[in-house]
């Protein structure tokens, strides 16, 4: 009778075979218990092998499925205390020091190097900010450090205020409490684009012995230094350069922060622009990562079940309009009141619109509108922004990729000097060439003004949409998102996309699929495959299908989330509205046909995911 001991390979095998590992999650398990990581956390790595001799290891599972990519310029995913698959103190020192290593190799070792660090509310982000912070100190760089919680663009300004080589933020954005991230920026205070990113990749991945050395030492030595207020008032400044006073300021406006940053950056920026009735909603005031008040604690502006426990309080003070930012303060969201004072959601497509088309006509009224001037926008962001640059007679670059870093980098590319506006559907807005990112900030003090504006002339911002549909036509949009989790919800998402390209659905609802534009392999072509032409643009994983749906031009797009586990889908119908025709029949038929094709939509992706 043999006596020898399984192996830890042996353990890990038969893990793999009672299922209870999947295969890559394997792999990252041996990696991490043969390297560095697994070596130096004796406590990590007993719990680990414990499991494995107790057949007991399924719950490794989600800490070692896969090595958390670094995705939207960082890396970002839930929080553990150790695992190749979370955001633990391991994988944000792998990062920082990836980062350091790349840096030094762009530059001649005298040169000094300076990163700036950025942390939100959320849990563990001081933490993972002064670690950080000693990781790139510890390889030589110079570090300045925002002494408590501040908005990610303020992150982006600071680069480029204070000229450093590159800045970390410490955010998950609107995530759930359990999830936190590290968001990487480069000089021109944009994020991480190639080649940088994937020269950072390469270098996080061949993490090894990470440089430490004590916080409070690297302090006194002036390695680390901790900003002072001075960043805060540039920042503000700059805003208020940008859009200009609030006139007149006595527009009602009723602010929750979600229990993030936006206190900080939000209502300071309103405040400096003029605005004097600014109400900050108490239940979400409380920087809290937990989101306590938050519905299902998800703090999200892009769901309108957060701005629930707002609407009482709007209504009971008469507000003009009802604001929401999300944990890092990058993200907008508005309800706005009708003149029956009923409080409506605003999309983020709806909202960029509104923003778009005060920036455009305000700028068009002090006769400073040029056909230099140029509006910035994403593939899967509303049309009708591009209809009203160009009744404008102004510049639309609208072929972009998802992410709000092709923004960034197309400011940089064309010239600040004449951007006039960028947005994505997902209430990300920026004005001005105070930073390469979405701010939440701007965006504010833009709608105020365009609020304002209204009421001065005895108007309701809410209805100036409706004459902007019948001007351009009517343009409904709807996103959807399906979260799929783990190893298997990878293979499913990846099952779906090679479908999307390859297999597509001929009809969706009263929708017959007509072309197939598809953006990583640079073609559109029919759903049979034939007349395949290349396609203009940029490459990347986004996916469209073109049809009508009778009189209602129909479009979906798909991709996977760069940021979360998720495959996301936008629906768009468009119409045109009749001189004296009926808008809210020609909005119903629009709104019908979206409904069709989600139905059909889903039909289809889970046929996909049951086929064998």
């Amino acid at each position: 009778m043999s006596t020898e001991q399984p192996t830890i390979p042996d353990l890990i095998e038969a893990a793999v075979n009672r299922r209870e590992l999947s295969p890559s999650a394997a792999s990252n398990l041996k990696t991490w218990l043969d390297g560095p990581a697994g070596r130096e956390d004796l406590a990590s790595r007993e719990r680990v092998l414990t499991a494995l001799k107790n057949n007991d290891a399924a719950w490794l599972e989600p800490l070692f499925w896969e090595v958390i990519p670094f995705g939207t310029g960082g890396r970002r995913g839930p929080m553990a205390d150790f695992g190749t698959a979370t955001l633990n103190r391991r994988t944000v020192a792998e990062s920082a020091d990836g980062l350091a290593r790349y840096l030094r190799s762009q530059n001649d070792a005298q040169t000094e190097q300076t990163v700036i660090i950025a942390y939100d509310s959320r849990h563990r982000s001081e933490e993972f900010a002064r670690l950080t912070a000693t990781v790139l100190a510890g390889n030589g760089l110079n570090v300045l450090l925002f002494p408590e919680p501040r908005a990610t663009p303020e992150l982006s300004f600071g680069v480029r205020h204070w000229r450093c080589a590159a800045g970390v933020m410490i955010s998950a954005s609107h995530n759930p409490p359990s999830d936190n991230g590290v968001k990487m920026y480069w000089s021109d205070g944009g994020q991480v684009l190639p080649p940088h990113d994937r020269g950072i990749i390469d270098a996080v991945m061949t993490a090894s012995q990470i440089p430490l050395a004590d916080y409070e030492e690297l302090l006194a030595s002036g390695r680390i230094r901790i900003l002072d207020d001075n960043t805060d008032q540039a920042y503000l400044a700059a805003i208020v350069r940008t859009t200009g006073p609030v006139e007149p300021g006595n527009v009602r406006i009723l602010y929750s922060p979600l229990h993030g940053v936006g206190e900080s950056s939000i209502a300071r920026a309103l405040e400096a622009a003029g605005c004097v009735n600014l109400e900050i909603f108490a239940l979400h005031r409380a920087v809290d990562g937990g989101f306590p008040n938050v519905s299902e604690h998800l703090p999200n502006p892009e769901l309108p079940k957060v701005f629930e426990p707002l609407r009482d309080r709007a209504r009971e003070w008469s507000a003009d309009v009802v604001m929401a930012t999300d944990p890092d303060a990058d993200r907008l969201g508005a309800l706005l009141p009708d003149r029956d004072g009923n409080f409506h959601y605003i999309s983020g497509n709806r909202l960029a619109v509104l923003l778009a088309d005060h920036a455009l006509r305000h700028r068009a009224t002090r006769g400073t509108l040029t056909p230099d001037d140029y509006l910035v926008l994403t593939l899967v962001t509303t049309p009708l922004v591009t209809a009203l640059g160009r009744s404008h007679g102004v510049r639309v670059i609208d072929q972009l990729l998802v992410g709000f870093k092709h923004i960034g980098a197309t400011i940089e590319r064309e010239g600040a000097e004449r951007f006039l506006f960028g947005c994505e559907e997902s209430h990300g807005y920026l004005a001005g060439d105070y930073c390469r990112d979405k701010d939440a900030a701007v965006a504010a003090v833009l709608l105020a003004q365009a609020v304002a504006m209204a009421r001065a002339c005895g108007d309701w911002l809410w209805e100036r949409f409706d004459a902007i549909e019948r001007e351009h036509g009517v343009h409904e949009e709807r996103q959807v998102s399906l979260t799929r989790r783990g190893s298997a919800g990878q293979a499913e998402i990846r099952k779906i996309m090679r479908a999307m390209c390859e297999a597509p659905p001929p009809v969706l609802g009263e929708c017959h699929v007509e072309f197939i534009r598809d953006y990583e392999s640079g073609t559109i072509r029919s759903p049979a495959g034939a007349h395949s032409q290349p396609l203009d643009g940029p490459r990347g994983q986004l996916v469209f299908f073109d049809g009508h749906a009778g009189s209602v031009r129909v479009s979906v797009g798909g991709r996977p989330s760069g940021t979360e586990p998720k495959i996301k889908f936008y629906l768009f119908a468009q119409a045109d509205v009749p001189l004296d025709g009926d808008l809210a029949k020609v909005r119903a038929d629009a709104s019908e046909a979206l409904n069709n094709l989600e139905r059909d939509l889903r039909e289809w992706v889970d046929t996909v995911c049951e086929a064998p």
